[in-house]
């Protein structure tokens, strides 16, 4: 007979590490297992120059806190670091490699089957892979005719190969706005936007913008209590002269190109231009087919839960989804709390 666990956790990213932290201090026997080598979720993956919205002091994991000043704003690989030395502090029973194929569920307990063809089985699972793994691009007229190259935004790194080129940057939201600024220094790029970027201001009345939405409570208000995930705000956060070079034209903003042409984009006034590479800042979907034969999801994929517990199958919990339980449930500050309540929750069920 194999071994039965408490709960699988599936993703060892921050997510996953949040959970594991509050499982262990429930004494709980679980696993969690990471599609990856290391359990870093998609930090890696993410461009080199990127940095927290959020300062140090508001972006930690539940029981420990990221080292150094607190009102900084950390960068990529510090956040890698932190994770690294998390998982590590805790002890946490990650299992690397173990990329989730299937979930099934018989009787009271789950059946986790991995590509490797490792077999698990639990009486709960949180599913803890976020919301950032399937990189969404809308299909634009004339895109497969354009010979110039196509990215999201999860592709890029660094602004040297684009060097002297002619980029056009898809969306208008923080990643978008901070790749544009970073390229308009090397190359003459452009944002591409259906409404002008709105920017908020990092610092009001001399504090973190997050220390007054945290004061006001925004930051965890539980919009889930009224039927709704939290709202997502298209407003960016102005990390530093953002709108100096804005308004410099480095970027520049236009209107949403309405298709592709061999050599390059149409402008919606029918402005040809010839464009080396087009990168679609566009966001992500949720990648969870694993679960579809249990019946967890939509007809689009979407999970079907409430606060990160799921309304179709008992047992099935979520964090780290966006806008699972506040507007803070996707990020560092806002698993900690979210894997708290959903514990919480799994404890209720196993007992």
């Amino acid at each position: 007979m194999e071994d039965v666990w408490d709960t699988i956790v599936i993703g060892g990213g921050q997510a996953g590490l949040a959970s594991g932290y509050h499982l262990q201090k429930k004494g709980l026997r679980f696993l969690i297992l990471e599609a990856n080598e290391q359990a870093l979720g998609s930090w890696p993956k993410y461009y080199d120059s990127l940095k927290l919205f959020s300062p140090a002091r508001f972006s930690s994991l539940p029981g420990m806190k990221i080292p150094g000043d607190g009102d900084r704003y950390p960068l990529r690989d510090e956040v890698i670091r932190y994770l690294q030395e998390y998982a590590k502090q805790y002890r946490l029973p990650v299992i690397t490699n173990q990329r989730v194929e299937s979930v099934e569920k018989t009787g009271e307990a789950f059946m986790i089957r991995t590509i490797s063809g490792e077999k698990y089985q639990s009486r709960t699972v949180i599913n803890a892979t976020g919301s950032f793994h399937h990189p969404f691009t809308p299909t634009i007229k004339g895109q497969e005719e354009f010979q110039g190259n196509i990215l999201h935004s999860s592709e890029y790194r660094n602004p040297e190969r684009f060097r002297n080129q002619r980029v056009v940057v898809v969306g208008r939201g923080n990643s978008a706005v901070q790749i544009a600024i970073e390229l308009a220094e090397v190359c003459k790029t452009s944002l591409a936007v259906l409404r002008p970027v709105q920017l908020k201001r990092q610092r009001v009345w001399g504090q973190d913008l997050h220390f007054w939405i945290r004061v006001i409570g925004l930051d965890t208000f539980p919009f889930w209590r009224f039927g709704r995930n939290a709202p997502s705000s298209s407003s960016v956060i102005d990390l530093g002269q953002y709108k100096e070079r804005l308004a410099a034209g480095k970027p520049d903003q236009k209107q949403m190109i309405t298709s592709f042409y061999t050599d390059g984009v149409i402008w919606p006034d029918g402005t040809k231009e010839q464009v080396d590479t087009v990168i679609f800042a566009t966001g992500y979907r949720p990648n969870l087919a694993f679960l579809r034969n249990i019946g967890a999801l939509d007809s689009e994929g979407r999970p079907l839960q409430s606060a990160g517990i799921s309304t179709t199958v008992p047992g099935l919990y979520y964090v780290g989804l966006e806008g699972q339980r506040s507007i803070a449930s996707a990020t560092l500050r806002g698993v900690g709390p979210d894997a708290k309540f959903v514990v919480r929750k799994l404890i209720r069920h196993l007992r």
